[in-house]
């Protein structure tokens, strides 16, 4: 017996690794140390920073992946991957520095594999941030032939003076709301349910005219990196941030909110993109759990303050990105249930 024979191929592995070698070398930074293949990354921190603060981030694409794989959509959970971890680091007003991935597969599909490390890669350079490296785990046996699974790990970068932790944020404050591509990579162990249980197939429509129900399920996830340094670059009073990931508004947004302060939601800011309509009346999810389950287009919230809000809008807009007045900071803790009358009474009860 061999390695090969027991499932492993080393050789189909090293050719994997310099097919993406271009890939990953289009992600570089000034700051990036040697290259590809060494048992570790090397990145200098950037020039010029004082007193700096570095922020790491990891998480994966989680139940996305088994749609993704079903009609191969590798390249799309590659930007997904990046975007989970990204997003969440850049609420600290932090530059991402370097990514790491690690794919753990059953039998290697050098492709599917590449177009997977390609969207990484892909991530990265949205996010101005490197490749620094990666793992991929051929594990025969435990994953199925074909299956894979990801995870990321990110770092970022800010000046301690310029972090933003939500400590700023008073009663009065704008909450503004950046739209999400769809559902991103959250909540999808409900979607698959849904999916199942009305028998949807890719020709699946949502409506008669309107566009494929997985296609738009499987949309990668928007990142707001580039968003949050244009922003920043160009002096808009940021005071918090949050990413709107699994648990939606309801735990997202609280996350950035300092004590002795919530969040009220005008749920008629917006309106629902269809996708979240379709899974709820086909799934028949009441609407709490859609709350508590999906972004219901909402991708990332900013809070500024009031005199702020008309320039935000301004620079979201001209970055490509919609964006919309969502709520306002309001003294109290929720348990106070201060709420507008046009806000959405299901958030009242919530824990703001």
């Amino acid at each position: 017996m061999d390695y090969r024979s027991a499932g492993v191929d080393v050789a189909a592995g090293r050719a994997f690794v310099d097919q993406i070698s271009a890939s990953v070398a289009s992600t570089r930074r000034p700051e990036v140390v040697g290259g590809l293949g060494g048992f570790g990354g090397l990145c200098r921190l950037p020039a010029g920073l004082r007193n700096p603060l570095l922020v790491a981030g990891t998480d994966g694409v989680g139940t996305k992946l088994e749609l993704a794989q079903a009609h191969g959509r590798h390249h799309d959970v590659g930007i997904d991957l990046v975007a989970m971890c990204v997003n969440d680091v850049v609420t600290s007003g932090a530059e991402p520095l370097f990514f790491l991935d690690y794919i753990a597969t059953g039998k290697l599909s050098p492709e599917a594999m590449a177009a997977v490390v390609e969207g990484i890669a892909d991530g990265c350079r949205q996010s101005g941030c490197a490749l620094l490296g990666g793992e991929t785990a051929e594990m025969p046996g435990f994953y199925a032939p074909g299956r894979y699974d990801l995870a990321g790990f990110c770092v970022a970068v800010v000046e301690a003076d310029q972090l933003i932790d939500g400590s700023q944020i008073v009663a009065g404050d704008r909450i503004v709301a950046v739209a999400s591509s769809g559902v991103h990579s959250n909540g999808f162990s409900l979607v698959r349910r849904i999916l199942e249980a009305t028998q949807a197939s890719a020709d699946t429509r949502l409506g008669p005219d309107g566009p494929p129900l997985v296609a738009s399920l499987l949309k990668p996830t928007l990142l707001y990196s580039s968003l949050v340094k244009r922003l920043l670059s160009e002096g808009a009073a940021i005071r918090g941030m949050a990413h709107i990931t699994g648990g939606g508004l309801p735990e997202n947004l609280p996350r950035c909110l300092p004590a002795g302060v919530h969040a009220v939601v005008d749920a008629s800011s917006w309106q629902r993109p269809a996708l979240f309509s379709w899974l709820q009346e086909h799934g028949a999810v009441p609407e709490s759990d859609l709350w508590n389950t999906f972004n219901l287009g909402v991708g990332f919230c900013l809070v500024v303050p009031e005199a702020e809000l008309e320039r935000v809008l301004a620079i979201c807009a001209l970055a490509g990105h919609q964006a919309w007045a969502l709520g306002r900071v309001e003294a109290g803790s929720a348990a106070a249930g201060t709420t507008s009358g046009d806000a959405n009474p299901l958030l009242a009860g919530l824990p703001y």
